[in-house]
């Protein structure tokens, strides 16, 4: 029933009909995919979705996930999802190439796939929606570490998982303007697992074996939670600085000791919101995906995909001592 609903919907976006389709019975089900549960930042995506949601009329979202950040609990809730049948499903992978065949078989049953934040292959999605440019992303969070350091010094990566495909990028894209900061090193790259104990570990061993660290750059909000709190633990405030990626209400603590100077991230309830909307655009047939498309997100602008059907949100904004208290109830 649904392939024929998304066949009829094609068939509306080509006669240029922009209403609600005729085939419409019931809300719109998207399903939004959280890397795992119990994460602060994809409970303020969720809250985001919820916006949309209401905005759009007619949609029911979805929030599910993992207990665990790995690709065999995500695999696991999407056979669910295509088991209920939804219109939609909007994830953010814990690996880009692991959840493809689960994708892929939802698609061909009718459901609209698409990824957000951290991406999936293209053979497994419709579109990914970045948070920001990955070259922006990777050029902050080095800044950050380097604002603090006229003089140079050593700085250690504490990043998610191995296989997280954003935080591979972010990095990757941090080392090819290195030479901008030539007094500045890297020393090492650790991995959390995006989970605060083992993060929290992980920074303990960058203490140890690096004595004469200066900062801790952390591009996950749950790992530069437990950096600063490792940090803090230790003794150390004023010596290193943890920065990267993380939310004002849980960053606030570390701004206002001096565990953390600064940090950046873009707003995860705009991304939730904006995820959102794609999605419902696609599933309801009032957009394509395809390279050069501009696809509303409401109050958000439009996503314009590139070649690889991809597009950017935002960039980032930097919290500190300045602006963490306005921001710090917000999410």
């Amino acid at each position: 029933m649904r392939t024929v609903k998304r066949l009829l919907a094609g068939a509306a976006v080509a006669a240029g009909l922009t209403g609600s389709p005729a085939w419409a019975d019931g809300p719109v089900r998207i399903a939004l995919v959280a890397k795992s549960l119990g994460n602060g930042f994809f409970e303020a995506a969720h809250r985001g979705a919820q916006e949309a949601a209401k905005e759009l009329g007619n949609v029911e979202i979805i929030y599910t996930g993992p207990t665990a950040t790995t690709a065999e609990g995500q695999i696991e809730v999407i056979n669910t999802l295509i088991a209920q049948k939804v219109d939609a499903i909007a994830i953010s992978a814990n690996d880009p190439d692991a959840v493809v065949p689960a994708l892929k078989r939802a698609r061909q049953r009718g459901i609209t796939v698409l990824s957000w934040d951290s991406g999936v292959a293209r053979e497994g999605r419709e579109l990914h929606l970045s948070p920001s440019s990955s070259a922006l992303i990777g050029q902050t969070i080095i800044k950050l570490a380097a604002d603090e350091l006229p003089d140079g010094g050593e700085v250690a990566v504490l990043s998610a998982t191995s296989t997280s495909t954003n935080q591979n990028v972010w990095i990757a894209e941090m080392n090819k303007v290195l030479d901008k900061y030539p007094t500045i090193k890297v020393v090492a790259t650790v991995y959390g697992d995006d989970l605060a104990d083992k993060s929290y570990r992980e920074t303990q061993g960058l203490l140890q074996t690096y004595p004469g660290l200066d900062a801790i750059i952390a591009p996950t909000s749950v790992g530069i939670v437990a950096a600063a709190q490792a940090v803090a633990d230790a003794g150390k405030i004023g010596q290193v600085n943890v920065t990267g990626l993380g939310l004002p209400s849980e960053m606030a603590g570390a701004v206002e000791s001096g565990a953390s100077k600064s940090f950046a991230i873009w707003n995860p309830v705009d991304l939730g919101y904006s995820a959102t909307y794609l999605a419902h655009q696609l599933a309801t047939g009032k957009a394509q995906a395809k390279p050069g498309a501009e696809i509303s997100m409401g109050r958000m602008g439009a996503a314009k995909l590139d070649e690889n059907n991809e597009a950017a949100m935002s960039t980032p904004f930097k919290y500190d001592k300045s602006n963490i208290a306005e921001f710090k109830s917000v999410f």
